[in-house]
């Protein structure tokens, strides 16, 4: 069996069930809690997504990928499981964190640091060896200054086996090969086809609950961030797997059947 799909796009070949994890937010031992019942369930056949959203906010980041990359070795010994069967999504705080990375490119790299600042990057920046007051020293300096500092960042996260391959292999939206399900992170915009979906994947916006029908040929949109943190909402054809983690809520998990019930919650 080979690998189908793109860059942008994960598929699940034959998927039986799919386990889909909810935006993580640093809490590693949450994730570790989370990925222990998991374990103890996963079958032959089953399918694992994460939904984005592994950094920003908590703490522990660099320990909750170092978690997620634990997890994805011990899966993929499980029988028949392939290394495209385990899918990260690219979230807002991954989305953040790769135009970081590029700021010195920015029309006014001191107002979008600032706004990253204040939307949980923060956090992320100092887990990775960075100091937001060191990074406006290098804003006054200029575009040299700032490269190198981005440059130095850069490096800092390969120093972390894994991180800067996993980062950089995130992928846009995920689906079964059948069209059951689609999985993205914060929404969709209803009167787009996924092929369309620009900022809405990371942000969101009030298109969501307003699902009624199926999208664009998928059955079921999972998504597993809401950004005003409504908590976990299952519609007819639009589910919601998130409990607010790393904003004091619990970390979520769902089973999914091809036919789009949820089979089982998990929280840790």
């Amino acid at each position: 069996m080979t690998e189908t799909g793109n860059e942008r796009f994960g598929v699940l070949q034959l998927p039986r069930r799919v386990w889909a994890i909810a935006a993580i937010h640093g809490e590693a031992d949450r994730l570790a809690a989370l990925h222990e019942q998991i374990a103890e369930r996963f079958a032959p056949g089953d399918r694992l997504i994460y939904l984005g959203n592994y950094l920003g906010h908590g703490v522990r980041i660099t320990d909750t990928l170092d978690e997620l990359l634990w997890f994805r070795s011990v899966t993929l010994y499980q029988p028949g499981m392939e290394p495209w069967d385990i899918v990260y999504l690219r979230g807002g705080q991954e989305e953040m964190w790769h135009k970081l990375l590029q700021i010195q490119f920015a029309a006014d790299p001191s107002e979008v640091f600032g706004w990253m600042m204040s939307q949980g990057a923060e956090a992320t920046l100092r887990a990775y060896g960075g100091n937001p007051d060191e990074a406006r020293m290098h804003f006054r300096e200029g575009p040299v200054s700032i490269t190198r500092w981005t440059t130095q960042l850069l490096a800092n996260v390969q120093s972390h086996p894994g991180h800067y391959e996993l980062l950089t292999g995130l992928r846009r939206a995920c689906f079964t090969e059948g069209r059951e399900l689609l999985f993205v992170h914060a929404g969709v915009d209803p009167h787009r086809p996924l092929s369309e979906q620009g900022d809405t994947l990371w942000w969101g916006s009030g298109y969501f609950t307003a699902i009624d029908t199926p999208f664009d040929g998928y059955d079921t949109v999972v998504r597993g961030y809401d950004p005003k943190h409504g908590g976990q909402d299952v519609m007819p054809h639009a589910v919601t797997v998130d409990d607010s983690c790393g904003f004091g809520g619990s970390l979520k998990a769902a089973c999914f059947g091809l036919d789009g019930r949820v089979l089982e919650w998990l929280e840790a």
